[in-house]
């Protein structure tokens, strides 16, 4: 099994996620990852889904949401072809003996400090799953209390738009 990145162009109108979700539910599929959010086209949204499957299983996964009918584009993503992001809130443990440390961590890995306490604070991290897996381990020695992770998003490289082409009618 292999972890694939599917970015699904949809028509914005209710019950178009719960049919999505249902379609993975239905076949024993889990999303590792789902984001969804508005794109330059007021009437179309962007999914970006992340499952862990097998080729044969994501043939058929690609083949069953073809066939929803506010379904307009999906094309699979990945490392090469794509610019990938996570978004993720770490709040920590951080006294003033050690909120100097934390704060050079945040700073080596290019995170943002967006909430300080007198006890906690709270860090803001983007980038790929690995980077913010990597920040984690290191912050953990001074007392994570809480995380909240975002979806993948995705968007392909170039200028070339997956939008444009399910706009005029281009092939799924």
């Amino acid at each position: 099994m292999a972890r694939h990145t599917l970015s699904v162009l949809v028509q914005d109108q209710p019950g178009v996620l719960a049919r999505i979700a249902a379609l993975f539910s239905r076949r024993g599929y889990n999303i590792e990852s789902l984001a969804v959010g508005p794109t330059e086209t007021p009437e179309i949204s962007r999914m970006t889904i992340v499952v862990d499957v097998d080729e044969h299983s994501l043939e058929q996964i690609t083949k069953q949401l073809n066939k929803l009918i506010n379904v307009l584009k999906i094309v699979e993503l990945n490392d090469d072809t794509a610019v990938a992001r996570e978004l993720m809130l770490i709040k920590l443990r951080a006294d003033e003996g050690t909120r100097a440390s934390v704060l050079q961590l945040v700073e080596l890995f290019r995170a943002k400090v967006v909430d300080v306490s007198t006890d906690a604070i709270t860090i803001e991290a983007t980038g790929s799953r690995d980077k913010l897996d990597a920040l984690l381990e290191v912050l953990a020695p001074h007392g994570v209390k809480e995380i909240v992770q975002s979806g993948v998003v995705a968007l392909a490289r170039g200028s070339r738009s997956i939008a444009d082409r399910a706009l005029r009618g281009g092939d799924r």
